[in-house]
């Protein structure tokens, strides 16, 4: 058990690795409680999304669908990126991430107060996040034969209620699967019953490695307050258009759009053996130097792979600093992993 952002979380139940290659290949599922959920309701709830989000909820039209997203400050700093669900028109839920949760939340309700708009923190609700390739099967034996059709039905980034759980088809994995938020109560049956059906408990070090190749950005290492999502990987979550929409970091991004960023987030794949780890230097030659910001053991590739933030004129050849020895490391495209297979060569 490990601290993560306040919560006594699981590293591990038992091999990291056994996990990781549970989600690719079959089904695990992660206790993600600590993810925030906050339900806001109103007439101008919509309005208020539009100013506070990057992306534009206005693509938002049938109910269930949903959308990844940045709240940004004046700077077009990343204050915290996010998945909005539209429930009814006046009604949203959102879900923010567990060591931004009280600032999100405080944040949120600043602005709402200009819109008429109630903040509703969900604290009655758990979170199981269900992944892998039978992870949907799995999770719809748990429900009635409507239930599991409903469920089954649904297209990525889409969610339903059914009776009182709210069954989404998202995910932090590269697999398919469901994140489901559920009363309090239900989680353990869940995750009992889950497991009874052969889905692998899975801990904070299988979720990071499964992201990695995922390409998935992880808030506090790959974008924050003092990063745009230009230099972060992000810009296709940026919607400039309509342009009268006046969302919160605009003008920031439009200058900085319109100058060009001067810096990319980007894929790397180690050429040697060796671990790339936060931190560590990357010099692109002739341009500059970088950093890693996530980086590790990619257990699919059998190899190191990394998300570095480097001059935005780096080439596709660079060299990482692993204890004093520069490695030699490949820009690659991300993602790394998709649907248990590699998309790297």
């Amino acid at each position: 058990m490990v601290d993560f952002g306040g919560w006594d979380m699981p590293l591990q139940y038992g091999s990291q690795l056994a996990e990781h290659h549970a989600v690719r290949r079959a089904a695990g599922v992660f206790d993600v409680s600590h993810m925030g959920i906050v339900d806001l309701n109103g007439t101008r709830v919509r309005a208020l999304l539009q100013l506070l989000l990057a992306n534009d909820v206005g693509k938002l039209t049938v109910a269930g669908e949903a959308l990844y997203g940045c709240m940004l400050n004046e700077s077009g700093g990343v204050i915290d990126d996010l998945i909005v669900y539209f429930l009814a028109e006046g009604s949203f839920r959102i879900v923010i991430n567990a060591a931004t949760r009280a600032s999100d939340i405080a944040w949120i309700r600043r602005q709402a107060q200009l819109f008429g708009v109630e903040v509703l923190e969900r604290a009655d609700l758990a979170m199981l996040a269900i992944q892998g390739p039978s992870a949907r099967a799995a999770t719809a034996t748990l429900l009635s034969d409507g239930g599991a059709h409903a469920a089954l039905d649904l297209q990525p980034f889409c969610a339903c209620q059914i009776d009182s759980w709210f069954v989404a088809r998202t995910g932090y994995t590269g697999e398919d699967g469901f994140e489901l938020m559920l009363p309090v109560a239900d989680a353990t049956r869940v995750w009992r019953g889950l497991g009874s059906r052969g889905v692998a408990p899975c801990g904070l070090g299988a979720r990071d490695t499964l992201r990695l190749e995922a390409g998935m950005n992880l808030y506090g290492n790959d974008m924050d307050e003092d990063t745009h999502p230009f230099e972060s990987g992000l810009a296709w979550t940026v919607s400039m258009q309509p342009a009268a929409r006046r969302f919160i970091g605009r003008e920031a991004l439009e200058a900085i759009q319109a100058a060009g960023s001067r810096r990319k987030l980007v894929g790397l794949l180690l050429e040697s053996p060796g671990v790339l780890r936060r931190h560590q230097t990357v010099i692109a030659p002739q341009v500059g130097e970088g950093y890693i910001t996530s980086g590790g053991y990619a257990p699919t590739l059998e190899r190191s792979i990394a998300f570095a933030r480097l001059p935005a004129a780096a080439g596709n050849a660079v060299q990482v600093n692993i204890r004093g020895k520069l490695l030699d490391a490949r820009v690659v495209k991300r993602p790394f992993v998709r649907f248990g297979k590699s998309l790297v060569h």
